[in-house]
């Protein structure tokens, strides 16, 4: 029975060991390792907050393990028994003082970074911004290139230390648009358009994924986001006008229907095929816009699909406070 207390000593730090060697594998943890500006801002805020809450957690535990350690029922050393004690200012004064300060510490961090990594802020650079649309589909990701011409199902390319503004919607149920290396996630959701402001600092691929459950299939919604030079950028987007098919309406509609699919590639996609899809959501023409104001109804064939006769985007008539894309939708 000599044996008992030094195993029971042991039993007590398995916990603490199995979580050392658990968290021995945070480097593979892909939001531990950000590309971008803003990832790196969001780890910022994890390691902030993270050690402002080690400052509570780590004396807790160290005195939990110290008060059982030192008042164990077979200490040879007997503390002195005191039944009357019931308060200390001093250590009220403690327990509750450095938390709440803490908090207040953290409220302060948390309330800076949100302003500074608000989703819709544009990210500042001498590079022009690149503008990618994003639809969710079950279960698959729709991305559509309006100044190239060119579309993509569960693949994404831009170009590196370029600002990429990604305008996020659904054809489907709610999901959620994420890359961990490069930023937070934004949900995705019909009616609706969403903004989103990326930048990857060096190519590479990056792992893309819904995080957000939709159903059946939810697991196989990830995509690859691929960061590359200008010159490689260019490249690809030539490649794809020649060598892939158009995506007509129909192809579009098929494509929409609840089923899994490849990486696949389109030389060209219907006219306002975003627009559209966020406006066959709103009732008559009209919806509540995020961001102040309501939003003016569709006035014709064209505002519906937010071209102009020359196939760019038509912006005339729309509240360019707070996004690109048609007024007449739901939008942040």
């Amino acid at each position: 029975m000599k044996y008992k207390g030094w195993f029971l000593r042991a039993a007590a730090f398995l916990p603490l060991a199995l979580m050392t060697f658990l968290l021995s594998g945070c480097a593979d943890v892909v939001v531990l390792d950000p590309k971008g500006e803003i990832g790196k801002h969001q780890l910022d805020l994890i390691y902030i907050t993270t050690g402002l809450c080690l400052i509570i957690i780590v004396p807790v535990l160290i005195l939990t393990f110290w008060i059982a350690w030192k008042y164990r029922a077979k200490s040879k050393k007997k503390e002195a028994y005191q039944p009357e004690w019931d308060h200390s200012t001093k250590l009220e004064t403690i327990w509750w003082g450095i938390p709440i300060l803490i908090i207040l510490l953290i409220a302060i961090v948390t309330v800076q970074y949100s302003y500074k990594l608000e989703p819709s802020k544009a990210i500042a650079s001498d590079n022009k911004p690149i503008t990618i649309q994003v639809v969710a589909l079950d279960w698959k990701w729709l991305f559509l290139y309006p100044e190239q011409g060119i579309a993509t199902v569960n693949y994404v390319q831009f170009p590196e230390k370029v600002p990429v503004q990604f305008q996020l919607t659904a054809d489907a149920p709610m999901n959620s648009f994420w890359i961990p290396q490069l930023g937070g996630q934004i949900y995705t959701m019909s009616g609706m358009a969403m903004k989103l402001h990326l930048i990857a600092d060096e190519p590479g691929d990056y792992f893309g994924t819904g995080a957000n459950f939709s159903g059946e299939y939810f697991g196989k919604m990830t995509f690859n986001a691929k960061a590359t030079s200008q010159a490689d950028f260019d490249k690809w987007v030539q490649d794809v006008k020649q060598s892939y098919p158009a995506m007509s309406q129909d192809g579009y509609n098929e494509l929409a229907q609840p089923e899994t699919s490849l990486v696949r590639s389109f030389s060209a996609f219907p006219n306002g095929l975003f627009d559209n899809i966020v406006n066959k959501y709103v009732v008559d023409g009209s919806g509540h816009h995020h961001g102040g104001g309501e939003a003016a109804p569709l006035k014709d064939s064209a505002a519906a699909s937010g071209q102009a006769a020359n196939g760019e985007p038509d912006m005339s008539g729309m509240d360019m406070s707070d996004t690109d894309v048609s007024g007449a939708a739901h939008q942040h």
